[in-house]
C-alpha cells in the first residue's frame, strides 16, 4: 500500500514556488520519492483513475510531454495533447473561453508557453487546477526535478551552495525560488544584461527569510563556483532568443561550465542541466558526461515529482 501525504493543495494552481509554503514544497518532494520507490517496485496507485489531464503545448517539448503523459497513465488517468492547431485558442479564442470551456471537460489543465501573464490569465478562469509547464518566466515542474534529484544525491538541502551559470532565464528564476523554499543557498553568475528579473528575484529573497537560504547574484562565475555542491546550467538562448545566438554566445562564453571552472566547486559537487544540452557551448562534453553529472537522474525525476503534483492537485486524497 502507498502511503502519500496530504498536503492540501487540490484545486490549487502550480504557476510558480513562490507561492507555495517551504512545507508543501517538502512535501511534494517526499511524495515524490515514495511514487518513485513504488514504480521501481511496479507499484502503480491508481490515484488519479477517472481523472482527464488536458496538455496546451504551444511549444515543442521532449521531457514535459513524455513525462506527464507517462504519469497521468501510471497513475490511472489520461492525458490530452492538445496543440495550438488543436485549440481555437491558436485562432485568437480569448483565454477566458477556453478556460471556462476546458474546465467543463478535464480535471486539470498543464500549459508550455512563452507567455507567463497567458498562464495568470488561464488559472483566473479556470476551475480546475492549471499547472505551469514553462513560461517565459518560471519552470517549477523542472525545479522540482531539481531538488528531488539534489535531495537524493546529497540527503538535505541545509548547507549546501547551488550555482546557477549562465542565462538569466526562467530556469534560474525556479532555481532562485526553489532554494529560498528548502533552505539551500543560490547563487546566480550572469553577465551584465543577461541578469534575473529584480522583481522575482525580490521575491526569492523575501521567500528565503523563512528558511535561512542566502541568495545572491553575480557577474564574476569563478566566485559564484568556489565551493559549490551543486553547479547548473542551462542553454544560451531559450526558446524564442534563437535570433540572438551569435550575440548571446560572445557574451556568454566565459560563462561556459568546463573543467577549469568546475574545479572550483567541492570535490563531490554534482553538475545539473535542464536539457536540451549544447556540448561545447554552455557546458563541455567532459563535463556533462563526466562522473559528478546527473542530468540523466534528472531528467528521470521529471516524471515522479510531476506525478507528486498532478496528485496533490488532482486526486481525492
Amino acid at each position: 500500500m502507498v502511503s502519500i501525504t496530504k498536503i492540501g493543495l487540490t484545486g490549487r494552481h502550480l504557476l510558480t514556488l513562490l507561492d507555495y509554503t517551504s512545507t508543501e514544497v517538502e512535501q511534494l518532494l517526499e511524495n515524490a520519492l515514495t511514487l518513485k520507490e513504488a514504480q521501481k517496485k511496479g507499484e502503480c496507485p491508481q490515484l488519479l483513475a477517472g481523472k482527464s489531464l488536458g496538455m496546451i503545448f504551444e511549444n515543442a517539448s521532449t521531457r514535459t510531454r513524455v513525462s506527464f503523459e507517462v504519469g497521468m497513465t501510471q497513475l490511472g488517468g489520461h492525458a490530452l495533447f492538445l496543440s495550438p492547431r488543436d485549440l481555437q485558442i491558436g485562432r485568437g479564442e480569448p483565454i477566458k473561453d477556453t478556460a471556462n470551456v476546458l474546465s467543463r471537460y478535464v480535471d486539470g489543465i498543464m500549459i508550455r508557453t512563452n507567455s507567463h501573464e497567458k498562464v495568470e490569465e488561464l488559472a483566473e478562469y479556470s476551475s480546475v487546477p492549471v499547472i505551469n509547464a514553462l513560461t517565459d518566466a518560471y519552470h517549477p515542474c523542472q525545479a522540482l526535478a531539481d531538488l528531488l534529484t539534489i535531495k537524493e544525491q546529497k540527503k538535505s538541502f541545509r548547507g549546501l551552495k547551488m550555482v546557477y551559470v549562465g542565462d538569466g532565464n526562467n530556469v534560474a528564476h525556479s532555481l532562485l525560488a526553489a532554494g529560498a523554499k528548502v533552505g539551500m543557498d543560490v547563487v546566480v553568475a550572469t553577465p551584465e544584461g543577461y541578469g534575473v528579473d529584480e522583481t522575482i528575484l525580490a521575491r526569492a529573497k523575501e521567500a528565503a527569510k523563512e528558511t535561512g537560504a542566502h541568495i545572491s547574484v553575480t557577474t564574476d562565475p569563478k566566485a559564484a563556483v568556489r565551493d559549490a555542491d551543486v553547479i547548473y546550467t542551462d542553454v544560451w538562448a531559450s526558446m524564442g532568443y534563437e535570433a540572438e545566438q551569435s550575440t548571446r554566445e560572445a557574451a556568454l562564453a566565459p560563462y561556459q561550465v568546463n573543467e577549469e571552472l568546475a574545479a572550483l566547486a567541492k570535490d563531490d559537487f554534482i553538475f545539473l542541466h535542464c536539457l536540451p544540452a549544447h556540448r561545447g557551448e554552455e557546458v563541455t562534453a567532459e563535463v556533462i558526461d563526466g562522473k559528478h553529472s546527473f542530468i540523466y537522474d534528472q531528467a528521470e525525476n521529471r516524471l515522479h515529482a510531476q506525478k507528486a503534483v498532478l496528485v496533490a492537485l488532482m486526486a481525492n486524497v
